[in-house]
């Protein structure tokens, strides 16, 4: 299925990404009483920022995940750990959807692992998930995350983990492994 990523426009998609982050199983997010206006409010400051990207994904034309990219060195993992060049931050949220399909969370973590890394300047992928967050360490373990550090944030207890472009690469030796 073709993947294809787009910037998320804050006015167009606020609307659908507002029904994405409310639901209880975006509950990591932190943004299940957020209303309509606190997202556009929220996606127009990630819009105007010089280090927070965020963008749709697309899965055959269908929009299919969110995905947050940032740069560490300047957001969420100052003074948590020591940033390499190349290094990226990164979140995403698979949409819900009433029909879900076998595997399709990970058909995303790799579409999204894909999309990272096909900007050449991108040598690690670092993520920091809550540590209760069972669902995003197994996809993150799918697609070649090592946890490397259990660091405290001010929201959340979370997973230091990073994933290279080589251990993202050698996953196609992996059973059940599709990058």
């Amino acid at each position: 299925m073709p993947c294809t990523v787009r910037p998320l426009d804050p006015l167009v998609d606020a609307e659908l990404v507002h029904g994405w982050v409310t639901r209880p199983e975006a509950a990591f997010w932190m943004m299940r009483d957020a209303r309509l206006q606190d997202i556009e409010r929220e996606y127009m400051a990630v819009a105007a920022h010089e280090h927070r990207h965020a963008f749709i994904g697309l899965l055959g034309g269908e929009p299919a995940f969110l995905l947050e990219r940032y740069d560490p060195r300047h957001l969420e993992l100052v003074g948590l750990y020591a940033p390499e060049p190349g290094d990226v931050g990164m979140r995403f949220l698979v949409a819900p959807t009433d029909a879900p399909a076998h595997d399709f969370s990970r058909t995303v973590i790799t579409a999204v692992m894909a999309e990272l890394f096909a900007d050449d300047s991108v040598r690690r992928v670092v993520v920091e998930p809550d540590v209760r967050d069972d669902a995003a360490l197994t996809l993150h373990d799918h697609v070649g995350f090592e946890i490397v550090d259990r660091i405290e944030k001010p929201e959340k207890d979370a997973y230091l983990s990073f994933c290279t472009r080589e251990s993202f690469a050698g996953l196609g030796a992996r059973p059940g492994a599709t990058p």
